[in-house]
Formats: C-alpha cells, sequence, structure tokens
C-alpha cells in the first residue's frame, strides 16, 4: 500500500484549515491540505458572505419606508425583481468563492492539495479513499460543519431549505416559517419578510439571537416582532398540509406555509473521521476533548481548528483557531494562547451585538449595569435607526 510521509496534514481546507496552512507552510515543513468535500470556505459559499449581500438588498430595498420623512418621493413605484436580486447575491457568491481558491488551492505546488475523503487509521496516519496512506507527524483536522436538519424531517427535505440551498435559489418561495431564531435564522428570516416573503418566525427557546440578557431580549423582541410574528417557547412540528404547502406547528400555533428554513444550528463533520482509532476521549457529540488555548486533543499530535470543534462557529474564531493549531503543530514545544475577548454579531436590524463575557454568566451581586436607550442618540435619530438598547456590565 502506497505510503507518504509529511511533516504536518492538514484536513479541511475550510478558513480554519487556511489559516492553519498559512503558519505550517512559512515553517518549511512538509504539508499536505486534504480536502474532500465543496472548495472556498463555508463562508464565501454560504455563510458571511452571501448572507451580506441578500441583507444588504434587503436593507436597501426596506428603507423606502424612511423617505418621505426625509423629504424623498417615489417610494411606492420602488418593486423588487427577486430573480435578479438572487441572481446578483450568487454571482458575488461566485466572485468571493473564486477568489478564495484562486488565492489558496490553486496556487499550491503540485502534490500539496490532495482531494478527497481522509480518515484515521492511527493517530499519526490517515488512509484515503483510493487507499492512499499519509503518515504525518501532526495533523490537524478543521472539517468544519454542515446545517442540522432533523430525521424527523426527512420526509418533506425537498422542501426544507437551509444555507446549503439558500443561495441556489432564484425564486424565493411566498411563504416561508424560520425554525431556529440564531443568527442564521433572525438574518435570512428577516431578509426574506424584507424581500416580500410572508414569515414566521419559530424557536424553542424565549430568546431570540443567542442573548441572555432579559432587557436586550424584550427590546429585540418588540422590534424584530413588528415585521414578523416571532412563535417563541415551542419545539416546531412539521407535517403535510395542503396543495403540497408544510403545517408548521408550534405550541398552540400553526400555518401553512410552502418551505421551511431550518436554522437551528450546524453539526461538525467528524463520522467520516474514524476518531474512535486516535484513543482519545470525546464528548457526547463524538468530538475528541481538546485544549481551547493550545487546539491539541490530549497530548496526542492531533489539532482542532474550526467549526469541528462545535464551540465558537465564528470566521474570527475559525481564524484564530487555524492559526494556533498550526502554529503548533510545526513548533517542537506546544504553546497554550490567550483567546480573545468573544465577540458575536447578528446583522439584522438592529444589530445584535454581544461583546465579552454573557449576561447570563456575571455575578448579579457584583455586576454594575449602565443602559442607554437608542431613542434619543442624535446619529441613530438621523439615520432613522434609533430603536434598541445598549447594555453595559
Amino acid at each position: 500500500m502506497e505510503e507518504r510521509q509529511v511533516d504536518v496534514a492538514i484536513i479541511g481546507s475550510g478558513s480554519a484549515g487556511l489559516y492553519a496552512m498559512g503558519r505550517v507552510r512559512p515553517s518549511g515543513k512538509s504539508v499536505v491540505l486534504i480536502n474532500g468535500g465543496e472548495l472556498g470556505t463555508t463562508c464565501a459559499r454560504v455563510g458571511c458572505m452571501p448572507s451580506k449581500a441578500v441583507i444588504q438588498v434587503a436593507e436597501d430595498f426596506h428603507r423606502r419606508g424612511v423617505f418621505k420623512r426625509f423629504g424623498l418621493e417615489g417610494e411606492a413605484g420602488l418593486n423588487l425583481d427577486v430573480s435578479e436580486a438572487m441572481g446578483y447575491v450568487q454571482d458575488l457568491r461566485d466572485m468571493f468563492v473564486e477568489r478564495v481558491v484562486s488565492n489558496s488551492t490553486d496556487r499550491m505546488p503540485e502534490g500539496m492539495f490532495v482531494a478527497g475523503y481522509a480518515h484515521f487509521v492511527e493517530p499519526n496516519v490517515l488512509q484515503m479513499q483510493d487507499g492512499q496512506r499519509i503518515r504525518a507527524s501532526r495533523v490537524i483536522v478543521a472539517t468544519g460543519s454542515r446545517p442540522i436538519v432533523p430525521p424527523a424531517w426527512d420526509a418533506f427535505r425537498d422542501r426544507i431549505i437551509t444555507t446549503d440551498e439558500f443561495f441556489e435559489l432564484e425564486e424565493l418561495p411566498p411563504s416561508i416559517a424560520v425554525v431556529g431564531l440564531g443568527v442564521v435564522g433572525l438574518e435570512l428570516g428577516q431578509s426574506l419578510h424584507r424581500l416580500g416573503c410572508k414569515v414566521v418566525g419559530v424557536d424553542l427557546s424565549d430568546a431570540i439571537g443567542g442573548l441572555s440578557d432579559p432587557a436586550v431580549i424584550k427590546s429585540a423582541i418588540e422590534i424584530i416582532g413588528k415585521e414578523f410574528p416571532l412563535w417563541l417557547g415551542h419545539g416546531a412540528e412539521i407535517s403535510e398540509g395542503a396543495d403540497g404547502r408544510l403545517k408548521v406547528s408550534a405550541g398552540e400555533d400553526s400555518i401553512e406555509v410552502d418551505r421551511v428554513f431550518a436554522g437551528i444550528g450546524r453539526q461538525p463533520n467528524v463520522e467520516k473521521l474514524g476518531l474512535d482509532v486516535i484513543g482519545a476521549p470525546v464528548d457526547d457529540r463524538g468530538i475528541p476533548l481538546y485544549d481551547p488555548n493550545t487546539m491539541q486533543v490530549g497530548d496526542l499530535p492531533v489539532f482542532l481548528a474550526g467549526d469541528v470543534t462545535g464551540e465558537r462557529p465564528l470566521l474570527h474564531e475559525a481564524g484564530d483557531e487555524g492559526r494556533i493549531a498550526g502554529q503548533n503543530a510545526v513548533s517542537d514545544q506546544v504553546t497554550a494562547y490567550r483567546r480573545k475577548t468573544p465577540l458575536s454579531i447578528t446583522f439584522c436590524d438592529p444589530n445584535i451585538v454581544q461583546v465579552g463575557q454573557r449576561h447570563a454568566d456575571l455575578d448579579p451581586d457584583s455586576t454594575a449595569i449602565g443602559e442607554m436607550q437608542m431613542a434619543p442618540v442624535g446619529r441613530a435619530l438621523i439615520m432613522a435607526k434609533n430603536k434598541g438598547i445598549i447594555r453595559v456590565y
């Protein structure tokens, strides 16, 4: 059986894998980058970048509602060509993907990029689908994640949309239930509403946007709930409706819609890796326990980076984890690095921004809270964006 020897093997050419590669290649160590799925990163293909394009189109069209107060006329005559808008989004998406690929895998020397899926045979040995084995002194696992669709929904899968399908749409459904009101659900749910879809949002939690501060939760629900209904506190159940539609029920509420958008989270891509052979304890999701400051799995020559950890599914975190894993993979001594202050932004309107420790993790007896309503803030008032609240702990 053919076996190839390298210093470092990176599995996954998404953001984390590419950032890791950026640390490994300058070291002079021999390296291979293995990828079995789509190229171009989740961010560029189905995440951060194309979603911002949709949000911008929806925001610009929605702004016609404040034209009159600015003395602008003619807003009633503005129309939206959805197919043109989605074509624009797809063109931008393709450009983003091409930029990533042309500046990464396309520029690698022959043999450095290996297409196909790999699995562990030993902690230091990977086997490709074609039987080739790669023996590496260090292995970085950066295989990313994929949208969750509950098995109970399998019978309706052709009418359920995730981010993997959304950016391929040429037309938008007349009505849609957005299940899961975290970052993706809020951003795309609000955008769909502003682009003319009848939208209802559903979430098992009583909060939206991953918030834990009761005052901010209340403000967010009041503002966003004025645009489209929010059914909170009950899980969604899907059944067959009339004329090919889907019936979505949550608590005492129900509606028939043309499509369901599943925004209930993402699951790490670990099933094909054969992680059981590396001899590391795993959590209940099958992910090996690792040190978030070194990204190392126990004392094994294996490092994790990016969404595969299931912990911080954010582009800037994937970048940091890739850098940490890459640096440690080429160093004689594994070093622990301080992680950055937590930061997350949901690009709904108004934005939901969280920096630092969450409200739920604070000690109320030793915490002072400052609060500012956005309503009287001058700049926000001028922009007609003076909704919401700022809380500083």
